[in-house]
């Protein structure tokens, strides 16, 4: 297997990994939310709207990473937008918690969490794909050669293809 396409598989499990998390938390968050309220240091009906509320955003977030993990490389541009909405996600939750004022045990624990998944999911995707970028790219001083370039639809991976899927170019 060429190293363009061993190079997909770190991309879209590191892809896959946040996703499911992610979703998982947002389906908690939306079906037990009074088990997560006091976390966020609220509580009753107004706090259970509220953790309600962030799983159905987080549920939102989430709905770019299904075609990211089937073709990380054909849609790069949603892969580039997944990391650009984690940093985001990463920097207003380091924030919050770095300007969160004493007395907040809680909250402060939950923060630390969110920063901590989100930093590594950050991490484990803007590393998978400048890894995927590079292996694009072909080894250095040469270029990837044969009937299925860079320039294909499909980068030359095997394991993108749909079945039936016509190579690039087209022979005959």
């Amino acid at each position: 297997m060429e190293h363009r396409c061993v190079a997909l598989w770190p991309a879209r499990l590191a892809l896959a990994v946040v996703f499911c998390f992610n979703v998982s938390c947002a389906l908690a968050f939306v079906a037990r939310p009074a088990a997560y309220a006091p976390g966020f240091e609220v509580s009753g009906v107004p706090g259970e709207a509220l953790v309600r509320g962030i799983g159905i955003l987080f549920l939102m977030w989430n709905v770019t990473y299904p075609l990211t993990i089937w073709h990380p490389r054909r849609y790069r541009w949603l892969f580039l937008i997944i990391i650009v909405q984690q940093a985001i996600g990463l920097g207003g939750e380091t924030w919050m918690l770095l300007t969160l004022p004493p007395g907040h045990a809680a909250l402060a624990a939950t923060g630390y969490r969110f920063v901590a998944f989100d930093g590594g999911g950050f991490v484990a995707m803007l590393v998978t794909f400048a890894l995927m970028q590079l292996a694009k790219a072909g080894p250095p001083g040469g270029h990837a050669a044969g009937p299925t370039g860079p320039e294909s639809p499909d980068g030359g991976c095997a394991s993108e293809d749909r079945p039936g899927q016509r190579r690039w170019p087209p022979s005959g």
